[in-house]
This record gives structure tokens, sequence and C-alpha cells, in this order.
């Protein structure tokens, strides 16, 4: 059942923070004007850069052989990415010939979600309604339930081992007869699942903490060890005397029986020298902290172990010795990538293109919102003040933030159109003498053909009416 917090905040205060909101405001505008302006100028000097490196690279032929009169030159080639370095995740002891071995870990938490309505009163009050609601999720970290909004859900969390994600990289990997950077070798993303080689003792000391970890939070619970070691089954003694008078067959029956029930306790005592798991589990590459995988329960914890395997790649970097470093362009912007698979010069330059245009607008779109709701935190507060009267409050900002949005929008298009003239003075003035253009159109020529329409109009109103 979802949890409620109701608040209510005066008029006072709502106004008092509504001014208060006025420097954040002004910060937000400052911010997104920037950011349009940083945003222009980083796109121009990207796209020049790259239709410079697109005119510059050359075809690296064969990888697998150096080639001297490559020093100095942006090469595109494709080739193997190998290694020979072996790396370890100390903790677990697990291992393997890779570029990169990496661990992940997830928790099975409560999760609290909360949503906020408000509503105006008559006399400028605030009335807010906070709902909590509650759900079982994995998540990348433990998730502190003491602070939960509802008493109900508090201290409902816990972990059975609290594990660190963690990744190693290989410091020598070899691209044909080269020698891959760091920030090469990063970019290589041929991941796989790690095959787990756990040592037994290990698994046995993760096992106790878990179940020691599981009993302090939930309660003892009796393990399938502790039942199987209950005093075993016998058979009730039959004396001798009574033997004695049962026909062969009840007594060979008896043995039988007899048998039977050795044998179970036999099989007991084999299931415990199995020293089977309980709370530590293996499949595939995931290492599970708990009872039951399949059902986890709070407090759960697995852990996942990938690597990155040789692969071939493609690079696009200045030749420096046996290994590369970024091309730099007449404007200071430097480009060197890698990219999995066999992939032309042209196919990246596009590649990069598409990525910038994407990034340019994305940075627009953030631009334009971060002005709009800075001046919104700036005129918030006339809102604010008539909310004495919330259905004249509404009606008036409701206008507040329409003009807020229209000139948002307009400051943002002239900071675009400044910094086009800046960065790209030539677009830039052809662009504003065709708005000219336009305008003179419109406003003086408009007129003139207005005014012939009316004439044209006026004429065939004096006409007379023939039939």
């Amino acid at each position: 059942m979802a949890y409620q917090e109701v608040t209510t905040t005066g008029y006072g205060t709502r106004v008092g923070n509504s001014f208060k909101a006025i420097g954040g405001g002004f910060l937000m505008f400052v911010l997104g004007t920037a950011l349009l302006w940083w945003n222009e100028g980083r796109a121009v000097k990207t796209e020049k850069m790259l239709n410079e490196a697109g005119n510059a690279y050359v075809e690296m032929e064969n990888p697998n052989k150096k080639d001297a009169s490559l020093e100095g030159e942006l090469i595109c080639g494709t080739a193997m990415a190998t290694t020979e370095d072996s790396l370890v995740d100390a903790q677990f002891g697990i291992g393997a010939k890779a570029i990169s071995i990496r661990r992940t870990v997830e928790y099975y938490q409560w999760v609290e979600h909360e949503q906020t309505t408000r509503e105006d009163k008559l006399g400028g009050k605030e009335v807010a309604t906070t709902t909590y609601t509650y759900s079982k999720e994995w998540t990348s970290r433990p998730v502190e339930s003491a602070r939960f909004h509802d008493p109900a859900y508090q201290n409902k969390n816990m972990v059975l081992t609290t594990i660190e994600n963690d990744e190693k990289w290989a410091e020598n990997v070899s691209w044909g007869a080269y020698t891959l950077t760091e920030s090469l070798i990063h970019r290589i993303s041929s991941r796989e699942a790690v095959d787990l080689a756990i040592a037994e003792d290990l698994l046995k000391q993760l096992d106790k903490s878990a179940q020691a970890a599981y009993e302090r939070f939930y309660g003892v619970k009796r393990s399938m060890q502790q039942l199987t070691q209950q005093p075993k089954q016998q058979q009730p003694a039959i004396p001798d005397s009574v033997l004695a008078m049962l026909p062969d067959s009840v007594r060979a029956a008896l043995d039988s029986l007899q048998a039977v029930n050795d044998s179970i306790n036999k099989q007991m005592e084999n299931a415990v020298n199995k020293k089977d798991l309980e709370y530590i589990h293996q499949a595939s590459n995931v290492l599970y902290f708990g009872r039951v995988p399949g059902s986890p329960e709070v407090g759960d914890v697995r852990v996942s172990f990938e690597k990155v395997v040789p692969a071939k790649v493609t690079v696009m970097a200045v030749v420096d010795g046996d290994s590369f470093k970024p091309y730099k362009a007449k404007n200071g912007k430097r480009f060197q990538t890698l990219v999995m698979g066999k992939k032309s010069g042209d196919e990246i330059i596009d590649a990069e293109k598409e990525a910038n245009n994407m990034w340019l607008w994305a940075f627009r779109i953030i631009g334009i919102m971060l002005v709009i709701g800075g001046l919104k935190g700036i005129f918030g507060f006339i809102e604010t003040i008539l909310k004495v009267v919330p259905f004249v409050a509404g009606i008036f900002g409701w206008g507040v933030g329409v003009v807020c949005t229209v000139i948002g929008i307009a400051w943002s298009l002239i900071v675009i159109a400044i910094a086009w003239l800046f960065y790209r003075p030539l677009l830039g003035i052809s662009l504003l003498a065709l708005a000219g253009f336009l305008i003179w159109v419109f406003a003086f020529k408009g007129k003139d053909k207005l005014k012939d329409m009316a004439s044209n109009m006026k004429k065939k109103q004096l006409e007379p009416v023939t039939e």
C-alpha cells in the first residue's frame, strides 16, 4: 500500500522562495546562453577538422608490416587487436588472457519511488501530497532503506556481501606490427562471458559469510545438512523369541526392510559429505549470492564477469613510431578513433559527422530549455504573488510561460545566429542578407502589391453588372 506525506507551504514562504529562485533562474539563463554559443563553435571546429582529416588520411594496406613512409601520416587500416597479457581478478582468482576483464555487481533491494502533486489553495497556500511506493529491483549499489519515508519499509534492506565493480585493461595490445595506445585500447568492445573457475576453498568461505549474513537478518533457518543430521531412523527392535515364532517369509521381509532403511541412512550421510553450497551458486559467467537464483530475496547479490577478446578493428590515427597519436587539425582540434570491424576512412568520417550533427542538435535543445527555464525562474515570482487567487494565478502563469517560451526561443535563435556570424562569417552574412531581402520584399514590395490588389478590387466593384 502506498504511503503519503502531506505538507503545506504558507503564502509568505512561497513568495520568499520565488524571489530566491530569481538568482537560480538567472544562472540557468546564462548557462543556457553560454552552452548555445559554445556548441556552435564546437560543431563548426569539429566539422572543419573532420573535413581536413577526410582529405588527409591514407589507407594502410598492410598493418602487419611497418612502413617508414607512413611516419607522421594520418592512416586508416584494419587488423587484429591482440594481446599476450594475462589479467586476473585478484578477489576471486579469475584470470584470462584478454584485452580487458570486468566485474559487474548487482544487489536485489527495496527501492523507493516518489511522486508529488501540488494544489493551490485560496489565500496562497500550497498543499503538496507526496506518494511513496516501493518495489524490489536489481540495483548497481546497496540502497539505504533506513532513510525510507514509510516506517514499514525502513531497515528492510540488507546485502549478503558487498563487492566493488572492477575493470582491468591490458597494457600491451598489438595491432598488426604496431602497439595501440591506452585511449584506443579502451574503445575495443568485443566482450564475452568469462568461464568461472573459482577455488573451492574460496567458495566455501563466501558461502559461510553469506549464510551468517542471511541468518543475522532473516533469523536462523535450519539447512539441509542440519536436517540430515537428525538421529537415524531405526526399525523397532524385535525380540529373538518373537522372531523365532515368525514364518521364514516374514523374517525375510523384515530383513529386506532393514536393508532399505540402512540404504536411506547411507544416502543421507553421502549428501552431507557432498558439502553442497547453499548460498553460493555458479551459472555461466555469474556468481550468485543467495539461496535460490531463480527466486531472489532482498539481499541477494549477483556478480557477472566479462572479458574483451582479440578482434578485428579499424584504426584512424597518426603513425608515431611503432604506435599512434591523435591527428591535430589546423584549428587545434584533435582526432583519433578505433571502430570495430573493417571500415573505410570515408565511412568513419561520415559516421563522425553524423555524430557531430547529433550532438549539435542535442546541445541546442538542452541550451534552449535552460534559457526558457531560466526565464521562468526569473519571472516566476509574478505568478506566485497572484497565488492568493489560484484561478487568476493559473491564467497569468500560463501567459508567463508562453511569453518566456517565445522569448527564450527567440533569444536562443539570436545567440545561434550571432555565433554563426562569429564562427561562419560568410554563411552568417549570407543568411542575414537573405533575411533582410525577404523583410524588404514583404515590408515594402508587399505594400505595393497590396495597393495594387485593393485598386483592382475597387475597379471590379465599380464596373457595371451586365447580364
